[in-house]
């Protein structure tokens, strides 16, 4: 009881924990049918765990679920059938519910000047949120314009999702280690845009929160 307790107290460690499983489990499910449709299931329990922690935030329930549920159903046909319409539909879908959700979540956070231990989490699950988003539009992007991202490895191949994963992690963190580069406009303009929300959000959230836990303990 203690440990439900806890996760029900802290809905955002719970997130962030089951995002960054998927995460290192992923790796091992993207050779085979069998292994996408799972990591589909699983991505499916992240967004449930994301309209949970919604709900205890001043985002609206309803908008994600409306964005949810058909995102689920498009995740599903992806895994057995992935045409052009269905990537590109349910990407946008994803990404539009992610971005959602980590807006809700950054409102939770600078909805007052107190830090909890959920509001910790949430500043991790944000971020993972955000990385995903941005993941999903570079799948959008490239069935958009093909070819859009190379990668030192097979460069004229599509890239996999944990290879956009991988861009939008190194992107958004500013690291700048990744091996796969955009190399159209379009693929240009979206990571542009994520290396802004990258450092917009450590320069507006992160320092913030660490100045508030600064001024808690000085206080006390």
């Amino acid at each position: 009881m203690t440990l439900v307790g806890s996760a029900r107290r802290n809905p955002s460690a719970v997130l962030l924990v089951v995002q960054l499983l998927g995460v290192l489990i992923y790796p091992a499910m993207e050779g085979s049918r069998p292994g996408r449709v799972a990591f589909e299931i699983l991505g499916i329990v992240v967004l449930v765990l994301a309209v949970f922690s919604v709900r205890s935030t001043p985002g609206l329930t309803w908008v994600s679920i409306c964005l949810g549920i058909p995102a689920v159903g498009l995740s599903l046909l992806d895994a057995f059938d992935p045409t052009d319409p269905v990537v590109a539909i349910s990407a946008v879908l994803h990404a539009a519910f992610y971005f959602y959700a980590a807006y809700s979540l950054l409102r939770y956070m600078l909805s007052d000047h107190d830090v909890s231990v959920d509001e910790l989490f949430a500043t991790g699950a944000t971020f993972t949120l955000v990385a995903w988003g941005f993941a999903y539009l570079y799948v959008f992007v490239q069935v958009l314009v093909p070819e859009s991202f190379t990668a030192a490895v097979a460069p004229s191949n599509d890239r996999t999702w944990m290879e956009l994963l991988f861009l939008s992690f190194t992107t958004l963190s500013s690291t700048g280690l990744s091996d796969v580069v955009p190399i159209t406009s379009w693929g240009r303009s979206v990571v542009m845009i994520e290396q802004l929300a990258g450092l917009g959000y450590v320069a507006m959230v992160v320092s913030r929160l660490v100045g508030l836990t600064l001024t808690k303990r000085t206080n006390s």
